[in-house]
């Protein structure tokens, strides 16, 4: 499969994201006057209509800012129901937990895990208020205005694209749970029982009026409003631990972004509670090794241990830091970094996390012609989150409690009001202090993958953005089991480096579903000024210039 669409070149501002409509609605902004922030909010919230399958109102959002002299951070993922205990969960599922979802990765999976879907892995949805307090912060046109495109589409309906009908369909074939909490799923989201086709125009006038809900109020509504107690009750009356106090106490978190240097440039992720440290610690361990004129195999071998190295970190230490100490600071020193690159060897490993010293999503990314940028990254997790639908409101709840482990002993065990391990990352790259642009690629455990693959084609190989988005990926599963793309089978260099991995004892299946390795954008900074674009070729990404 070739992936052939150039790089865009914006002269004032841009936005790359995963749906043209989406796009649209962010150029609309920048155009009408908005800055980047403006512009990434009418974005996203435009999203959760034209691509629920990945994200909906009830989901969580993370996303950094460049303001045009420094970065913030904003976290904003909500925290389990009060009610929500171990103990809760382990009698709601017979004692032993539920089998594992492998969204985490193997490494995150292993043993009783938390239910997948239903009324147990609910959070509070945290991206309303992120969409409020990133406006409140930094945004310069009407909070109202920015729901304009999501309404009307919403409203008045809209054709689903080609690659969002796939992913619909899928996850609608897809065994689903029988409960009385998910008999709305199916009202709302199909068509009598099916998914929209691709060009078959799709309507949620309930979501309209959500949004219009939360326009209206800042959010109020859907914490401490109508929309806040109407979830109270759905969940009182279906056997949900949702509460309205839950909503109420519910706050962003403004954060420092935590970094790594890689090649004279640094890359920026959110700290826990995601699991951004997972692509710092793999690229902290390659900066520290010379790639320039080594074979293929001897590149991608590299890359794939040192990912799995910053994965088994990750899994093992991070968590919600209000409840836990994360010893970020210790994993991505230098000194911890040499001893975990000292460990890579010329065979495939099973990596184990180290012992430092202690101390379904949707990415978007904009800039403006002030020089703000943002990336920005939400989601309701795996297909639809949880499938629970409240009545009448027309949006999902995310499933991020799926992201808890059960062990006792785990900093990231379930907990009442406390943020899971959370998967969805959006980064930034700067050199010198000076921005260079916003990136992220979405999908679960192929995030910090993405991340680290698409940095190493920009600055190892040279790459624009759109070429970096397009080159072909890999994906780390579990132990020494590795996908490829067919596209990196497709060239002699290739076939000879998937031999040369295996031979190092890597098992290497070639995956042809481009959705198993994530989609992502990209804007850079253009030494001549504006900024050059690229946004995913696997599906129907989206870009707009001005």
């Amino acid at each position: 499969m070739a992936y052939p669409r150039q790089p865009l070149f914006a002269p004032r501002g841009a936005v790359a994201t995963s749906h043209p409509l989406a796009a649209a609605a962010g150029l609309a902004v920048l155009r009408r006057g908005g800055n980047a922030v403006d512009a990434a909010l009418a974005t996203a919230i435009t999203l959760t209509v034209v691509q629920p399958p990945s994200n909906d109102i009830g989901g969580d959002l993370f996303a950094i800012v460049w303001d045009g002299e420094r970065l913030h951070g904003l976290n904003a993922s909500g925290r389990s129901p009060a009610a929500l205990t171990r103990e809760a969960v382990l009698a709601a599922t017979g004692g032993g937990g539920a089998e594992p979802v492998d969204a985490l990765g193997g490494a995150q999976a292993r043993g009783p895990a938390m239910p997948a879907r239903g009324w147990l892995p609910v959070t509070v949805p945290g991206a309303p208020a992120g969409w409020r307090d990133l406006h409140d912060r930094f945004g310069s046109l009407p909070f109202a205005e920015l729901f304009t495109d999501a309404v009307g589409y919403a409203e008045h309906g809209h054709p689903v694209s080609t690659g969002v009908a796939a992913a619909w369909a899928r996850a609608v074939a897809a065994a689903g749970p029988g409960g009385v909490e998910f008999a709305e799923f199916a009202r709302v989201f199909t068509a009598g029982g099916r998914a929209p086709r691709p060009g078959e125009r799709w309507r949620n006038p309930d979501a309209a009026r959500t949004l219009r809900r939360i326009a209206d109020t800042g959010a109020e509504d859907f914490y401490r409003g109508g929309i806040a107690e109407a979830l109270d009750a759905h969940a009182a009356r279906t056997g949900g631990l949702l509460s309205g106090d839950d909503l109420a106490r519910h706050t962003s978190t403004w954060v420092a972004p935590v970094r790594a240097r890689y090649r004279g440039h640094e890359v920026w992720e959110l700290p826990p509670n995601g699991q951004g440290l997972a692509a710092l610690l793999a690229l902290h361990i390659l900066d520290g090794t010379e790639v320039a004129g080594l074979p293929l195999a001897e590149r991608l071998h590299r890359q794939i241990e040192a990912v799995k190295l910053g994965f088994a970190d990750a899994h093992a230490h991070v968590a919600d830091p209000d409840r836990v100490p994360v010893p970020t600071e210790a994993l991505l020193s230098p000194g911890y970094a040499a001893a975990r690159r000292a460990l890579i060897t010329d065979r495939a490993g099973e990596p184990t996390a180290g012992d430092p010293e202690r101390g379904g999503t949707v990415y978007l990314c904009t800039a403006d012609s002030g020089g703000m940028m943002v990336s920005l990254i939400q989601s309701t997790y795996l297909a639809f989150g949880s499938r629970v639908v409240l009545p009448g409101y027309g949006f999902a709840l995310q499933n991020r409690g799926l992201g808890f482990r059960l062990d006792p002993t785990h900093p990231n065990v379930v907990a009442p009001d406390k943020r899971p391990f959370h998967t969805i990352i959006p980064g930034f790259l700067t050199r010198d202090g000076a921005p260079v642009g916003p990136f992220g690629v979405m999908g679960g455990h192929m995030q910090p993958q993405g991340h680290v693959q698409l940095v190493s084609a920009t600055l190892d190989a040279g790459l624009d953005p759109q070429a970096a988005l397009g080159a072909p990926r890999w994906y780390w599963h579990a132990g020494r089991s590795l996908l490829v793309e067919p596209e990196l089978v497709a060239t002699a260099e290739g076939r000879v480096a998937v031999t040369e991995l295996r031979a190092r004892g890597h098992e290497i299946a070639v995956a042809p579903e481009p959705a198993v390795f994530g989609y992502g954008q990209a804007i850079w900074r253009w030494a001549d000024g504006g900024y050059v674009a690229g946004s995913e070729p696997r599906v129907d990404g989206g870009m707009g210039a001005f």
